[in-house]
């Protein structure tokens, strides 16, 4: 098996396993903290975000140096001396960012959070608090995890993770059921979690990479070579965040803490599909960089459409199945009619949004591989300047549903706008190849198929059956949308064939 199939089908492994671990942990969570203390870990992951622009696009920087550096020759010095130099820089900058997010504690649970529940204002000031040091000590695992994509070492990246997660999601839970089922606990928790996780990453990359001729140091003269990719991918990251995370900030402000406890939940289904998106580009992206760096147009434009095509039989008929069938899938796992009911709609819109965005990760990996970060630069400006104004009327119109659509049409906006002029300069003539083969006809089979399947049940179903329906759905919606992709679609017309001959045999 090639090293590239190795990095795909382990991080594949890893993200699926992490996930479902999540998913399984969250009604838990939910049932020991309350819906409200929900909302906080919401809270937490936007801080996290928004104080992770103060990585300032060094994660991708070593992930594609790595890269690079990886495959040109006498490069083993100067790829110790990177990291080290890095490491210091980002080591600084997590000790700044904890403690400015500890000291803005009080601050946010006074004046920003609406809390209206049975959550006192005390147990939401140290909750903020002990969130400020997970997040500080969690900036450095992004550093740590882009050296380990860089030298394209996934298998044992996500061995690290999968352990780590495992054992400290049930850990978790085991402590919040016997010893005090607090948010306080919880945060207190996910710190022993990171810093494990962090010593880990950093004891192994080390470990792994080549030796070089003396020991690694400190070498600010490497910045020069690497500034205007961080720079760019910092730009990129500080539009993203923004354009991810205002939705959540507006909302935390607008609603109970109880109602962003709900989008909260709604968002943690949402991401779960980039669960599947996210292992997808980390393998394909340092290859792509491989290729750009050699100028093997050829297989790149190969890789690119296969990879494409990959990406939506992975997620387009997970997300269409969950949008669907949204209400019914949220009570199977929570138990709960009353978060079924209050969750079910956000479910929906936001899952097709992140579908959307899923779609342009790997035009996104293209651009990046040729270090061209501009185009994704200017697309964020425009789109910030368009959706401040348009996420605070929404909110405050039509509340969560409204700040969930302007998630759905912030992806929907860059699938028809950021194409066609990207393709103008990187792989030109392949823009429709990547709307009809690629995108069009995986979508159109997946709506047709679920939505019939979503018209022709019946809701007196007992809960079994009801489960068994969407497996029997989900299961034709994938076949369908395998059939409409031409190298799936060739591939298992050929083994038809072969088992043809056999039986004829």
């Amino acid at each position: 098996m090639s090293v590239l199939k190795k990095n795909i089908a382990a991080n594949f492994v890893g993200s699926i396993w992490q996930s479902l671990i999540g998913l399984a942990l969250i009604p838990l969570y939910i049932k020991f903290m309350g819906i409200e203390s929900w909302g906080l870990i919401g809270l937490y992951v936007s801080l996290q975000a928004i104080f992770g622009l103060l990585d300032l696009g060094l994660s991708n920087t070593l992930n594609r140096e790595m890269a690079r550096l990886s495959v040109l020759p006498n490069k083993e010095q100067q790829m110790r001396n990177l990291l080290r130099t890095l490491e210091m820089v980002y080591w600084g900058i997590a000790v700044f960012v904890g403690i400015i997010a500890m000291s803005l504690s009080t601050l946010i649970a006074n004046y920003w959070i609406k809390a209206e529940g049975g959550l006192p204002l005390k147990t939401i000031e140290q909750s903020i608090f002990i969130m400020g040091l997970v997040i500080a000590l969690r900036m450095p695992i992004g550093l740590y995890s882009g050296g380990f994509m860089g030298l394209q070492k996934h298998v044992l990246l996500n061995m690290i993770n999968v352990a780590v997660t495992t054992l400290g999601g049930f850990g978790t839970v085991l402590i919040l059921w016997l010893v005090v089922p607090t948010i306080q606990t919880f945060f207190l928790c996910q710190t022993v979690v990171c810093i494990i996780n962090v010593l880990l990453l950093a004891l192994f990359l080390w470990a792994k990479l080549p030796l070089g001729d003396t020991k690694a140091v400190f070498q600010r003269q490497l910045f020069k070579g690497i500034w205007k990719f961080a720079a760019g991918i910092s730009g990129i990251s500080i539009f993203a965040v923004i354009l991810t995370q205002l939705d959540k900030v507006i909302l935390i402000k607008m609603v109970t803490l109880e109602m962003f406890g709900y989008y909260t939940l709604a968002t943690a289904v949402r991401i779960s599909l980039n669960r599947l998106i996210a292992p997808l580009f980390v393998s394909i992206y340092p290859r792509l960089t491989q290729l750009a760096s050699i100028d093997d147009h050829e297989e790149l434009k190969r890789l690119y459409h296969k990879s494409c095509q990959f990406m939506s039989v992975l997620i387009l008929p997970i997300a269409t199945v969950i949008a669907f069938f949204s209400y019914e899938i949220l009570f199977l796992w929570t138990r709960n009619q009353v978060i079924a009911e209050n969750t079910h709609l956000l479910v929906s819109i936001l899952i097709c949004g992140t579908a959307f965005n899923g779609l342009m990760h790997l035009p996104f990996a293209l651009q990046l591989a040729f270090g061209w970060t501009s185009l994704s630069i200017f697309k964020n400006v425009i789109a910030l300047i368009l959706l401040v104004p348009f996420i605070i009327y929404m909110t405050k119109h039509y509340g969560a549903t409204g700040a969930a659509l302007t998630w759905l049409f912030l992806n929907m906006g860059y699938i028809f706008l950021e194409i066609p002029i990207m393709h103008r300069r990187i792989l030109r003539k392949e823009k429709w190849r990547w709307y009809l083969q690629d995108v069009c006809l995986p979508i159109m089979s997946c709506i047709l198929v679920t939505g019939l399947g979503r018209i022709c049940m019946n809701k007196s179903m007992s809960e079994f059956m009801t489960s068994f329906y969407i497996i029997i759905v989900s299961v034709l919606t994938f076949m369908a949308t395998v059939i409409t992709i031409p190298i799936y679609r060739t591939w298992l017309f050929e083994r038809l064939v072969k088992i043809k001959v056999l039986l004829q045999k």
